[in-house]
């Protein structure tokens, strides 16, 4: 890699690499209180359409090429580097960008400098064509499949009445509709995900602009309201994987020779994870010319979702969630690494049999907690289509279940986000650092990280919510409905629906907490109930649907005659613990265990044993 500079723009010269042509570093400044450096600017790409590894990206056939026969495309890049090659360790951390957005330094660096002292080269591109209008986002400048006209789903859920609402994802770019004024255009609304659609008369709304819906009436909070539309000239979505894959190749097989790349280890959360994922059941951990891009993988509360990353008309934000982008083609069949079959279909596939040999698989962390289960449909990532048995894991796999978790933990005190009970605070986030060290350690010299801890079906630790033994709680309903997983046709627009997969759960204890997994010292040690799943509250409409990406966290009473006045059949924090400095001591004793499992930094528990503090404080005034 040459640097140079170019009329006040830092140019990398790519030489003899054909698939990434230049980076141009564009801005370059110190990261305070560190040796590193932040490298902003832009990288640019070319591929050749008829190559084997790039006739996965859907539509690319049908992109303008250059003089030379190749496709080009570029995306905003973002470098976090030691200016030192002593102060680097060998292996880039690539996160996956969510939305747009960064988070990997929040996820690892807390209260220190956990990358930068441990040596990593830190890189993020943006490889999503439809985020937000910022210019702080990260994204992919892809090429159109000029001509390309197809059906578009716009499904529109608010908490609150509203007028208007664009046709895409929460604040993402939409697809125009291409006829606006077309009288056949058809809005519908209905009251579940499996109910029946209501059409609403034609004359009571009408489309802004090409990209917003108006309802004369207003939006009403707790419907799924959902217009099918023609959209076309759609950018070539799957480049954003042909991006990673061809920086990562070039990083480290063609890279500074002053700072070789000697591993890759590929991060993301949530839709980020789903991306890689998909990422690998599309075959792009293997570069132009069959070589392993990432040498390891974590995906974080992905459960077995994938995503729109690559396909026609591609809507990547889309998710798929209880009460939310309900029916996208996300929690899609295979689930597992290893081939399985579906008993219903004969249906086969693995997310790995793309990607050669076992020796050419990178190591992987599946990372879920609660709330994946309820909303995510997580266990089908190791356990059969049918429910029936656990599915076996990869060598190269392992399956980490943070107990009573929620998508991402919400801040302490925790808050009521329009949800029955208050959200679930469970940290178990801090468990990705201690992680992160042991992937870096099970790729540079083979040292086996912690064995998989998930809810196993032969342990009746998985079980369908009909049978979880919750306890009767005042006041807390819990779900009727969770996210299902179908078996459905998505070639037709609303997707046809055939039988769902088997749903399984993790099973609890008799305080309501769940076992079968790493459980934090907040459920080692409870003072409260922590679950993956919360209800609507019910002035947003739908209170008998998940509010999705929310937990809960329900206290104990503080005296045995407290808890006996309402009812509560879990044990008051008096008749658990002698007093605030017992709570502590088992508190501690707990993370010490985490410790020794491989799941916590020794450097980690004293934040922890404040936060634990700080719970304890909260519920005595």
């Amino acid at each position: 890699m040459l640097a140079r500079t170019l009329s006040g723009t830092l140019l990398f010269a790519v030489l003899s690499h054909a698939a990434l042509l230049r980076i141009e570093i564009k801005e370059r400044t110190d990261i305070p209180n560190s040796s590193y450096e932040q490298l902003t600017g832009r990288a640019y790409f070319a591929v050749d359409p008829d190559l084997p590894a790039n006739r996965t990206v859907v539509d690319l056939d049908k992109a303008a090429r250059n003089a030379a026969g190749l496709v080009e495309f570029s995306g905003d890049l973002v470098m976090q580097r030691p200016k030192s090659a002593a102060a680097y360790n060998g292996t880039v951390l690539f996160e996956v960008s969510n939305r747009g957005g960064r988070g990997a330094q929040n996820t690892f660096n807390r209260g220190d400098q956990l990358l930068f002292d441990k040596g990593y080269l830190v890189v993020c591109l943006g490889w999503q064509f439809d985020v937000p209008n910022d210019p702080k986002l990260l994204r992919l400048y892809a090429p159109i499949a000029k001509g390309v006209t197809g059906l578009v789903r716009a499904e529109i859920v608010v908490d609150r009445p509203t007028m208007t609402h664009s046709v895409a994802d929460r604040n993402h770019r939409p697809y125009a509709v291409l006829r606006p004024d077309d009288p056949a255009l058809t809005l519908t609304v209905r009251d579940r995900v499996e109910g029946p659609r209501q059409t609403i008369p034609r004359g009571e709304w009408h489309i802004e602009n090409g990209v917003t819906i108006g309802l004369r009436n207003g939006f009403q909070p707790g419907r799924l309201y959902e217009l099918v539309y023609t959209a076309q000239d759609p950018p070539v979505a799957g480049l954003g994987m042909a991006a990673i894959r061809d920086l990562i190749s070039y990083l480290k097989y063609g890279g500074a020779p002053e700072m070789p790349v000697k591993r890759a280890i590929g991060f993301g959360i949530s839709q980020s994870g789903r991306f890689l994922r998909a990422y690998m059941y599309d075959g792009f951990n293997l570069d132009e010319k069959n070589r392993k891009v990432f040498d390891g993988v974590m995906a974080h509360v992905a459960g077995a979702g994938r995503g729109s990353f690559n396909v026609r008309l591609a809507q990547p934000s889309r998710d798929g969630h209880p009460f939310l982008n309900t029916l996208y083609p996300t929690d899609v069949f295979p689930f597992t690494d290893l081939p399985e079959t579906d008993p219903a279909t004969g249906m086969k596939g693995g997310l790995l049999t793309r990607l050669g040999k076992p020796e050419d698989w990178p190591k992987i962390f599946y990372t879920n907690s609660s709330y994946e289960y309820y909303g995510r449909d997580a266990a089908l990532i190791h356990s059969s289509p049918d429910g029936r048995q656990d599915a076996p894991l990869a060598p190269n796999t392992r399956v980490y279940f943070f107990a009573g978790g929620q998508h991402g933990p919400a801040a302490f005190p925790p808050p009521k986000n329009g949800t029955q009970n208050s959200s679930n605070p469970n940290p178990y986030t801090w468990v990705l650092r201690a992680l992160l060290v042991e992937m870096n350690a099970w790729i540079q010299d083979g040292t086996p990280p912690p064995a998989s801890i998930y809810p196993k079906v032969s342990a009746d630790q998985a079980v369908t919510p009909g049978a979880v033994q919750f306890p009767k709680i005042p006041k807390v309903n819990f779900p009727t409905r969770t996210q299902r997983a179908w078996r459905a046709d998505y070639s037709e627009v609303p997707p046809k629906l055939g039988a769902p997969f088997a749903t399984l759960v993790p099973q609890v204890d008799r305080d309501g907490n769940e076992m079968g997994g790493v459980r934090m010292p907040e459920i080692q040690a409870p003072l409260a109930t922590y679950t993956g799943w919360n209800l609507r509250a019910p002035e947003i409409g739908a209170p008998e649907e998940m509010y999705s990406m929310q937990g809960s966290w329900i206290p104990f009473a503080r005296t045995r005659k407290e808890r006996e006045q309402v009812g509560d059949p879990r044990l008051s924090i008096e008749e658990r613990y002698s007093s605030r400095e017992d709570y502590l001591a088992k508190f501690a004793a707990a993370g010490k265990a985490l410790i020794a499992a491989g799941f916590l930094l020794d450097g980690d528990l004293p934040q922890l044993l404040r936060r634990g503090a700080a719970e304890w404080d909260y519920l005595h005034p």
